[in-house]
């Protein structure tokens, strides 16, 4: 496997792939019927129960289980056709939400259906990430994997928008059938327009069987584990930052300007994927990757200095820029998983990132409890800051010529 950068492409060569066209707008479905359906489903709990605990969790309901997803079913990521993985998810979340619709069901109920749903969540996006690879080469398929990121950020604020609008307009019922509808719509995306993947892998083990020992074997493996590490934790920490953006906002008596820190965040994230794949080389790209992780955390040390409003904005802004920094591990992360194994790979790495930031904002959260809100995002930065420079052997582009050697570890196991 050759360490040399690919060839520049452009973004016109990767939607010139009719496929990926296909996966891009079902992800983009996917992303605004999640979105428009925890908006609704929260709406719908605390206007049952007046709780706005219950609100919370109902919101983020459907996210905590990927985590278990994650940990038992990733091998079928694997072992399932790509196309009628995708496909058959969308239904299934088509029908939860349809349910959900009819109003049959008590608030803990519909949550913990949500739940049961969203554990296979992490299945259909390791199959969608592995279909990418399979779509797109060189370095189309780090400008594909670059537009995930930009619609993702796009999408979901288009989602907590237009659930609003049709809230307002419908209620949270008329919100809950548009959503089953673009459910419905991404599944009749994905079956019929894309090409029909074999399974990457022959069963020889139960599901969670194999699971368990693929993900052992994929974190033995030390150019993996290193690149998954690269992955999880300068991104996690500096997300925990973000946590506390409330806490901060309410410190300069500002409660209702969180929303302005978080979408300067998201908008750092977007200009940095977009900025860093489509103006920066291939090789330029690996370079800047380990200064970009550092970049992510470096500038939230400011915090301690309790900013006002538009210079807080504009720290986040620049700090969130630094998450394109992944941009330039893809195409090593690529290369180092066995092939048959990269569905999998690609959900252990999904996961990881889950539970590292859901531990990162609790322990920035813990810590803004006993210090001011400003010196918890600030700690938040700094270890960021500091987990970026410890990888910096795994960041630089160098560190791919190790990549070929350790990837022959043999067979792996499930």
């Amino acid at each position: 496997m050759s360490s040399a950068a690919p060839p520049r492409a452009r973004y016109s060569d990767v939607f010139a792939v009719p496929a990926f066209r296909v996966v891009l707008g079902g992800f983009s479905l996917m992303l605004i019927s999640d979105t428009v359906k925890m908006l609704a489903l929260s709406v719908l709990v605390y206007a049952s129960t007046g709780s706005p605990l219950l609100a919370a969790v109902a919101y983020v309901s459907g996210f905590l289980p990927q985590v278990l997803g994650g940990t038992f079913f990733l091998a079928l990521a694997d072992r399932w056709r790509p196309r009628r993985l995708m496909a058959g998810y969308d239904l299934v979340r088509a029908a939860v939400v349809i349910v959900l619709a009819l109003g049959v069901l008590p608030p803990a109920t519909a949550m913990l259906l949500v739940f049961a749903a969203s554990t296979f969540a992490p299945v259909a996006q390791a199959a969608r990430a592995a279909l990418t690879a399979d779509l797109l080469t060189g370095d189309a398929y780090v400008l594909g994997r670059s537009l995930f990121s930009v619609v993702s950020g796009a999408m979901q604020v288009l989602g907590a928008a237009v659930g609003g609008l049709l809230i307002t307009a419908t209620g949270p019922y008329g919100a809950l059938w548009v959503a089953a509808a673009a459910c419905v719509a991404s599944a009749v995306l994905s079956r019929w327009g894309l090409p029909d993947f074999a399974p990457r892998t022959v069963p020889a083990h139960g599901t969670i069987k194999a699971t368990w020992q693929v993900n052992a074997s994929l974190l033995r493996t030390p150019a993996i584990r290193r690149l998954l590490l690269a992955q999880w934790l300068p991104s996690s920490l500096a997300v925990g930052a973000e946590g506390v953006v409330v806490p901060y906002t309410a410190s300069l008596g500002r409660e209702s300007a969180a929303g302005l820190l978080l979408a300067a965040a998201a908008a750092g994230m977007l200009l940095g994927d977009l900025v860093i794949a489509r103006f920066v080389a291939p090789a330029g790209r690996e370079r800047l990757t380990p200064w970009l992780a550092v970049l992510l955390g470096a500038p939230l040390i400011a915090y301690i200095g309790n900013p006002g409003l538009i210079v807080a904005a504009a720290l986040l802004t620049v700090a969130t820029f630094g998450s394109a920094y992944q941009l330039g591990l893809a195409r090593r992360f690529l290369e180092a998983v066995p092939s048959d194994r990269l569905g999998q790979a690609f959900g252990l790495a999904n996961t990881g990132i889950m539970v590292a930031q859901g531990l990162a904002v609790a322990g920035a959260g813990a810590l803004a409890e006993v210090v001011p809100p400003g010196v918890a995002i600030a700690v938040a930065g700094a270890c960021s800051a500091v987990a970026a420079l410890a990888l910096h052997r795994t960041l630089r582009p160098q560190s791919v010529e190790g990549l070929t050697a350790d990837r022959q570890v043999g067979p792996m196991a499930g």
